[in-house]
């Protein structure tokens, strides 16, 4: 076995010392797919290797099951036949002997992880493929201790998921969980021992599938009744502290290039842009009013994007006992990754997961409840609040002073988080934890910021910005490039016919939205009259009827 991994450590010194100055990142990179190419086709020699390691390793009677042969065929120095066929009296006084060397997968995990770490070191940062201003990035535990849960919450853990799976390999509960394999090993060995899972078949590489007896179903029946969950496991809430230290909001700075970049794809005029930057860098919080249709929701969905950055957060929180879900599918766009199990060289913590600075958008439904701690009666499993998912980012409250809560209930929650930059959240165990508040805050709404709120809050929202209707040159801009969109060609004579007989006389005001809203009107008009998609006057006039009938 030592042989096999000096012939791998040379195989790899010679592809390292080939790619020791890469021309680009891109050539790093095939140099790291070339090294995993190498470890991938030497596992299947560690694997044929561990056969004996593993069959000295059984007990017996496991080994009747899942190995050919007769159980006089194991090795009769091994320490399961020795345990077995010991007196009472002496297996009660034996010590039970180190077993390190006796785990063939962990040992070869433990080989190659150190292999991989060494590896890691002499590729750099490339091999990982970290983001030019990443400033955090979590590294994967190597022992329980370094993963800040005890034995309790992992074995936990592993018998829910086995209750509602049935059978697992090892490394398929490593998965699940987003563990590393040995630290959960030996915890499974454990569990086995006393009689909680049993063996149930071989897997790949050495590894074993796992059933959960009846003992253990009731075990891990009790627990699902006190929490369910039994995915990820969860991060320390200290480590989540110290991640979102490092990857602040406060700390990102947006710059004249940054913002119309992420604007490229809206009309909006320079002073709009210039007033917006300021307000961008200060991390705290902005009212954006002005008339419904101008863009705000739009103007608010794009900020985060200036950043033009991602981050780590966990996919659950761990505070005493209790799990929280923090990330959120259907809120938080994870960045896709490659990474291959075993063959995974990136060092990172698989609890956590890489996502672009979120951005929240809450509108009239918002209700008190998610902006606190929440949890399902029924699996017991605590959802993180709106505000908590949103660190780091962009928390966006859109139709402000419409929602079914009332507005001085809202800011008596939030004017001192608003200054202070944390918040207490209410556990259901009736525990108050401090937690980061730590985002950008917009209030859109189409009224006054005045009429909604006194001025002690105002004072904490330092930017109020009004979004204004856009001028008809900027209208022109807008059907511009809505008009393809929908299958039309611009026309400006039309343009101009539907100002001149429309909006000037009325003196109708302009708004962001009528554009796209006049022009699918035009697109039905002609699809119900069979015409070709072109702005006639008729078409425009037919629009017009409608969408101001009542305004």
């Amino acid at each position: 076995m030592a042989s096999l991994f000096g012939k791998l450590k040379e195989s790899l010194t010679d592809n390292i010392h080939s790619t020791s100055a890469p021309s680009s990142t891109e050539s790093l990179r095939a140099a790291t797919e070339s090294l995993k190419a190498s470890l991938q086709s030497t596992v299947q020699t560690l694997t044929a290797s561990t056969t004996a390691r593993v069959s000295a390793d059984l007990d017996p009677r496991d080994a009747a099951e899942l190995l050919p042969g007769k159980p006089e065929n194991i090795a009769p120095e091994s320490p399961a036949v020795a345990v077995d066929g010991a007196k009472p009296d002496d297996a009660a006084t034996s010590e039970i002997p180190d077993r390190t060397d006796a785990e063939p997968v962990a040992w070869v995990d433990r080989r190659l992880t150190d292999l991989f770490d060494r590896v890691n070191k002499l590729l750099g940062d490339a091999a990982g493929e970290t983001a030019e201003d990443e400033r955090f990035r979590p590294k994967a535990p190597d022992t329980l201790e370094q993963s800040g849960l005890n034995r309790e919450e992992i074995e936990s853990l592993i018998l829910k998921y086995l209750y509602t799976r049935g059978v697992a390999s090892g490394r398929q509960v490593c998965l699940q969980i987003k563990l590393p394999f040995q630290i959960v090993e030996p915890i499974i060995r454990d569990l086995k021992f006393d009689h909680l899972l049993s063996l149930s078949g071989t897997a790949e590489a050495g590894d074993f599938e796992y059933s959960i007896t009846d003992t253990g179903r009731d075990r891990a029946r009790a627990m699902a009744s006190e929490c369910s969950y039994c995915g990820a496991a969860p991060v320390p809430l200290k480590d989540y502290l110290v991640a979102m230290a490092a990857q602040s909001i406060a700390k990102q700075q947006v710059s004249v290039e940054h913002l119309h970049e992420a604007f490229a794809d809206l009309i909006m005029n320079k002073k709009m842009l210039d007033t917006l930057g300021p307000a961008i860098n200060s991390g705290r919080g902005m009212f954006l009013f002005g008339e419904p249709g101008n863009g705000k929701t739009s103007i608010a969905e794009r900020i985060t994007r200036c950043f033009g950055s991602v981050i780590w957060i966990p996919r659950a929180l761990g505070i005493d006992g209790e799990i929280i879900r923090l990330f959120d599918p259907g809120m938080h766009e994870e960045i896709a990754s490659d990474k291959q199990g075993l063959f995974d060289l990136s060092g990172v913590d698989p609890r956590w997961v890489q996502i672009v600075r979120p951005t929240i958008v809450a509108g009239g439904e918002l209700t008190m409840s998610e902006l606190e701690v929440t949890q399902n009666k029924i699996t017991k499993i605590c959802e993180a609040p709106l505000q908590l998912k949103s660190n780091c980012g962009t928390f966006v409250i859109d139709d402000f002073g419409r929602q079914r809560m009332p507005v001085s209930e809202l800011l008596n929650r939030w004017i001192v988080p608003l200054e202070k930059r944390y918040d207490f959240l209410n556990m259901p165990s009736g525990k108050k934890i401090q937690v980061p508040f730590d985002q950008l805050i917009i209030f859109s709404t189409n009224l006054e910021p005045k009429q909604l709120v006194d001025g002690a809050f105002l004072r904490r929202i330092p930017y109020k910005i009004q979004v204004p209707d856009p001028t008809e040159v900027e209208f022109h801009k807008i059907l511009s490039i809505v008009c393809p969109h929908y299958g039309f060609e611009y026309d400006r004579e039309a343009v101009e016919y539907l100002l001149a007989a429309h909006y000037r006389p009325v003196n109708r005001p302009l708004r962001s939205c009528q554009p796209r809203d006049l022009v699918l009107q035009v697109r039905n008009y002609c699809i119900y009259h069979k015409l070709p998609k072109r702005l006639s006057r008729e078409a425009f006039d037919f629009a017009v009827s409608n969408y101001f009938s009542v305004m």
